[in-house]
């Protein structure tokens, strides 16, 4: 997860740098305004940057937190089952102590 969300904030900051002076570039303005657009442009990276870094570590967080709590919710649940099959065993070991007792019982009457 955090390997591509690397790649998506990385391509997406290169795409919106190449955007962003191939737009300019190609606008009909002069190029005292251009540059001034670009400047301008290029000092709202770091902002854009921190913005979308703030944006992947939540979303990092909430997949992380959603993960702890499906890990928490089938551990639970394998617990309980191996909490049934125990006892499903003991009560078998019982019913089978039973028939034997039942079957030596029974070579005593003979």
């Amino acid at each position: 997860m955090a390997n591509g969300a690397g790649k998506f904030v990385g391509g997406f900051l290169i795409g919106g740098a190449v955007g962003t002076v191939l737009g300019l570039l190609f606008a009909p303005k002069t190029g005292k305004q251009t540059r001034k657009l670009l400047r301008k442009s290029a000092d709202s990276i770091p902002e854009i940057a921190s913005e979308i870094t703030s944006n992947v570590q939540y979303q990092a967080d909430r997949f992380s937190e959603q993960a702890g709590r499906t890990i928490d919710n089938t551990v639970e649940r394998m617990q309980e089952a191996i909490a049934v099959g125990i006892d499903a065993s003991q009560r078998l070991r019982q019913e089978l102590n039973t028939l034997k007792v039942s079957n030596l019982s029974d070579d005593d009457d003979l």
